[in-house]
């Protein structure tokens, strides 16, 4: 991994947000590329329980101050850094008053499912496009987690198809257990053609479910990680089906090993 660059996109990564599988991952899957002589930077939604002041936020105002059109809206794109304690990482921010302030992650309190949850997804996945772009900084893989995040291979390989700065980025996804019941809004596909996005994989969102939500970022990934045991069937034949190269693993002893030699021999080949 020596001077490859890899950056990860994810729902969530402690210290910011509980520990789980996803936030665990994300947080030490970039230790282990570091480790190995590679380069690293992780974005995640700045959601409303992050607390700004005790984790040391702070608004980076040259990459801020952009409008993202979700729907034909223009919604500001906020863009807040922190450094995860004592570790040479840096967590990017993406904010929104709309979307993520005083918000939970992808429900109220009542357990809700917010209503506007595909807006939210796409916000995410061209804010973090965007801010790359600011940075000029081209890396190799993109490795996306979580729900919020499962927009971002379609828009890298439609709406970003001729942004130069991904020409050779190669995507993989992370798929858990711990998975969404239930459905986005049901015009998430005429919100995606909004931005003149078109692709057969949209078709599957014709149900909008947030496992169809993940089934079309695995068609439009060049690598699967399956990050559990109990993962859905339906996940693995689509891999298979496409021949995309799989990863069965999960946080497990020995883990580094296994993630590093899927990098290095499935997916920069």
């Amino acid at each position: 991994m020596t001077g490859k660059k890899v950056l990860y996109v994810s729902s969530e990564v402690i210290p910011y947000l509980p520990n789980n599988d996803i936030s665990t991952l994300t947080y030490n899957l970039p230790k282990v590329v570091n480790k190995n002589g590679g380069q690293t930077r992780i974005f995640i939604p700045k959601y409303g329980l992050i607390n700004e002041r005790r984790h040391q936020l702070h608004e980076v105002i040259r990459l801020s101050g952009m409008n993202l059109i979700i729907d034909d809206l223009d919604m500001p794109l906020i863009i807040k850094v922190a450094s995860i304690p004592k570790e040479r990482m840096q967590v990017y921010f993406i904010d929104n008053e709309e979307y993520f302030k005083n918000r939970l992650l992808d429900s109220d309190k009542k357990k809700k499912l917010y209503k506007d949850n595909d807006e939210r997804a796409i916000f995410f996945a061209k804010g973090v496009v965007e801010t790359i772009k600011k940075l000029n900084w081209s890396p190799d893989i993109i490795h996306v987690h979580g729900w919020i995040a499962s927009l971002m291979p379609l828009y890298l390989k439609e709406y970003y198809k001729d942004e130069p700065l991904f020409a050779n980025s190669k995507v993989v996804t992370s798929i858990y257990e711990n998975e969404i019941e239930g459905k986005l809004n049901s015009e998430i596909v005429n919100k995606i053609k909004f931005d003149e996005v078109e692709n057969e994989t949209m078709k599957i969102l014709e149900d909008s479910s947030y496992e169809n939500l993940y089934k079309i970022s695995i068609m439009n990934s060049d690598g699967v990680i399956f990050a559990g045991d109990n993962v859905k069937d339906s996940y693995l034949e689509i891999a298979k089906t496409l021949k995309i190269p799989t990863l069965n693993c999960g946080f497990k002893e020995g883990f580094e090993k296994e993630y590093i030699e899927f990098y290095n021999d499935k997916i920069l080949k």
